[in-house]
């Protein structure tokens, strides 16, 4: 394993000489051996002053956001760094529509520079996409941002253990209601698995919560104790 890592340090260290770090959004030279720029970086969109449950961006400090007051979610607790927006959703988008990996890459790289949660899982689970979804894109971006966080913490990391049972329609076009009604009974927990007490969910944007709620109630069923849900950026209105 020393040796393997070695091996990766050095070859690392040659395709930084080789190819140096150009930022992906304006092409300035990258910063700090990232495909990203200072200002770039110094533009990107931290969620500081947050909801605990549900990591809704607020004005103002607050426990619980006024949703999370009337109806908690299906979860403990919320980790989710980043809000979505400027530069961060552009990057996004061409991760996960544009089948550009070097811009996955850079906020996987991003999300392993924050602090860690406290409390880490014993098992993340990323949310899964149907087969279909994953013929036409060719991955599963929340796979692949979850495949770093968990090396990184030494966290074991299953992907065949929450199954998409059924397509549903994109989420993107939705309001907060239909995106409920659209992934219901979207998912199935494999039988058979002895699934451990504590378990985050990993999705790559929470909009409204609808998707991480659906796939955190087929985890409850299945007998998890306490479900973290973890996602690299929160969209700024109101979850449901």
């Amino acid at each position: 394993m020393e040796a393997r890592n070695g091996l990766r340090a050095i070859a690392g260290t040659w395709r930084r000489f080789l190819l140096p770090p150009r930022c992906l959004l304006c092409g300035s030279p990258g910063d700090e051996g990232l495909d990203l720029c200072r200002d770039c970086a110094a533009e990107w969109p931290r969620n500081r002053c947050c909801c605990a449950r549900c990591a809704l961006p607020l004005p103002q400090p607050a426990t619980l956001c006024g949703q999370c007051l009337r109806r908690p979610p299906p979860w403990e607790a919320a980790w989710v760094p980043f809000r979505y927006g400027w530069p961060l959703d552009r990057l996004e988008s061409r991760f996960k529509f544009g089948s550009d990996l070097a811009a996955g890459r850079v906020l996987a790289e991003c999300w392993l520079r924050e602090p860690p949660p406290p409390g880490l899982p014993q098992l993340v689970v990323p949310v899964p996409l149907h087969r279909s979804r994953l013929r036409q894109r060719g991955y599963n971006q929340a796979l692949e941002l979850a495949r770093p966080l968990a090396r990184r913490w030494q966290v074991p990391l299953r992907h065949d253990l929450l199954l998409r049972a059924r397509a549903t329609a994109a989420q993107t076009e939705l309001g907060a209601i239909e995106r409920r009604r659209n992934v219901r009974g979207a998912f199935l927990a494999r039988a058979g698995f002895s699934w451990p007490a504590h378990v985050a969910l990993l999705d790559d944007v929470m909009t409204t919560g609808a998707t991480l709620a659906e796939a955190a109630r087929i985890l409850r069923r299945a007998g998890v104790r306490r479900i973290d849900v973890w996602a690299l950026a929160r969209a700024p209105q109101a979850g449901a």
